[in-house]
């Protein structure tokens, strides 16, 4: 039997927040965005440059709901080719480094909607080395 990954979905409660944290902060890049009037609703696909097989789509209910559990879903996972770079990207966009890579091969991030984001270092882990090898831990993630 032949299966393929396609797609992790997420629902988010502000689609241009959304977008500002994975596209801008995170670095994926938008496979598509369609809006459905009918069903009131907005599906966004997104993807780890290099890698449009592996997708997050990101799905807008327009009419407001409350949405928990985000630590429930576990992660989304992304490796990364330099984690320090990434994680200062992050940073200048305002987002909070939850858990920083002080061993240089882990961090944790969460977006807008508390979705726990990991980042790997590409290979073997890369040299400690500050601000983040004497950063504490801020949140959950």
């Amino acid at each position: 039997m032949a299966m393929k990954y396609l797609h992790t979905m997420v629902r988010v409660t502000d689609i241009e927040q959304s977008l500002r944290f994975y596209r801008d902060a995170l670095g994926l890049v938008l496979q598509s965005r369609r809006d459905y009037p009918q069903g009131r609703y907005t599906l966004v696909f997104l993807a780890a440059p290099g890698n449009p097989e592996a997708q997050v789509e990101l799905t807008h209910n327009w009419d407001p709901e409350v949405y928990s559990g985000g630590r429930n879903f576990g992660h989304l996972a992304y490796e990364v080719d330099d984690i320090y770079a990434v994680c200062q990207r992050l940073l200048d966009h305002g987002v909070t480094i939850n858990r920083p890579p002080r061993d240089g091969r882990m961090a944790f991030v969460r977006s807008p909607d508390g979705i726990s984001i990991e980042l790997l270092q590409q290979g073997g882990a890369r040299a400690p080395a500050e601000p983040w090898a004497s950063m504490a831990n801020t949140g959950a993630w």
